[in-house]
């Protein structure tokens, strides 16, 4: 039995083997200065590698920087030099072998950056005269959260390098091998920043009205697209809402879905090809944050109101929920996070409980 999670995907010339797809996830495990900062290395080999051996159809990297203050932590993966794209290579000629389509998140962490290790005092904020610190910069001189350092807020030729930067990356992920550019503009990096009302208190033309908070989005976009191949696909990673507006306790102004329905729709003016829709902050309530699919709706708006096709992520498990998902329609593929890292496998095993069929290696023809 042939189900749709197993069908292959094509965007532009491309053609994802299936639609079961490993989302970024941050492994702040490379080295945190010298030769090699920001270079992948055998733990990221291993990390992605045992999921394309998995079965899965295209695997993204961790948010990777597009310049050295961009990292979220000291520890994070860049594409800033040539070290590290010939690092790449090696994990994307990998991928490839296994039939897995490999794809990048270039990133800028913003007011974010310059965090510990999560599992390291649970990420706290790095000050600029501690050990691998720097300040960080963002849309406005608005602190993430507290505790955190108070961000430079960026000039207009500032913002115009960090766009230039996201265009150099993009050329480098596509000669260290990848296949799918993701631009990240979810989960607080600087992107979101600059689309939220509340981190972004600009009254230049970069803040302000819809129009003002998504110009520099909408400038990355078109930097980045101008030097990917027109025969390949960009991705936009959204966060959907920031829960503002959904919380009847917070009446801070947000970022909301129909400002992400808008958003898809000058997306799509600009050539990129899916977006992939998360949500940022935290769910007003328990019961939601709980809740099976609970972002699922965001990507099936943006589906069903632009024909932009989508990736849906968060809290996908089971075999079962993921071709539902697909299956009726919600979302084109489906993003799995955590579940990827506790069985690498997933997708030979949702094959196997489906009847479907992924791609198995040849050495494990006989298992």
């Amino acid at each position: 039995m042939t189900t749709t999670l197993f069908e292959p995907l094509t965007l532009r010339s491309l053609t994802v083997p299936n639609r079961i797809w490993m989302a970024a996830m941050c492994q702040y495990s490379a080295a945190p200065d010298g030769e090699q900062a920001g270079v992948p290395n055998d733990w990221h080999f291993t990390h992605l590698a045992a999921r394309a051996a998995g079965g899965t159809g295209l695997i993204i990297t961790e948010a990777t920087a597009v310049s050295p203050d961009g990292r979220i932590s000291p520890y994070d993966l860049g594409i800033w030099n040539d070290t590290q794209v010939e690092a790449f290579r090696r994990i994307t000629a990998f991928l490839k072998s296994q039939g897995t389509v490999p794809g990048i998140q270039l990133a800028h962490a913003g007011r974010k950056a310059s965090t510990e290790r999560t599992w390291v005092d649970r990420g706290a904020p790095i000050g600029p005269g501690e050990q691998h610190g720097w300040t960080p910069a963002g849309p406005s001189a608005v602190p993430f959260d507290t505790g955190s350092t108070t961000p430079e807020e960026l000039g207009t030729e500032q913002i115009g390098r960090i766009v230039a930067e996201f265009a150099d990356a993009a050329r480098r992920a596509l000669d260290a091998g990848f296949q799918v550019a993701e631009i990240h503009g979810a989960h607080g990096y600087l992107i979101n920043q600059f689309l939220s009302p509340h981190s972004n208190h600009r009254t230049d033309g970069y803040g302000g009205d819809f129009e003002g908070r998504t110009r520099f989005a909408l400038e990355i976009v078109e930097a980045v697209r101008a030097v990917w191949p027109q025969d390949l696909p960009v991705f936009f990673r959204i966060s959907a809402t920031d829960w503002l507006s959904e919380n009847a306790d917070d009446d801070r102004e947000g970022w909301t879905a129909d400002d992400t329905v808008r958003l898809a729709k000058e997306l799509q003016a600009r050539d990129v090809d899916l977006m992939d829709v998360s949500t940022g902050g935290n769910a007003p309530n328990a019961k939601i944050a709980a809740a099976p699919d609970y972002q699922v709706p965001f990507a099936e708006r943006v589906r069903t109101e632009t024909g932009m096709p989508v990736a849906a992520v968060g809290l996908i498990t089971e075999p079962d929920q993921a071709q539902a998902i697909v299956g009726s329609g919600r979302a084109d593929a489906v993003l799995l996070g955590r579940e990827l890292l506790r069985d690498p496998y997933w997708a030979r095993h949702a094959a196997s409980a489906l009847g479907g069929k992924v791609n198995t290696p040849v050495q494990y023809h006989r298992a």
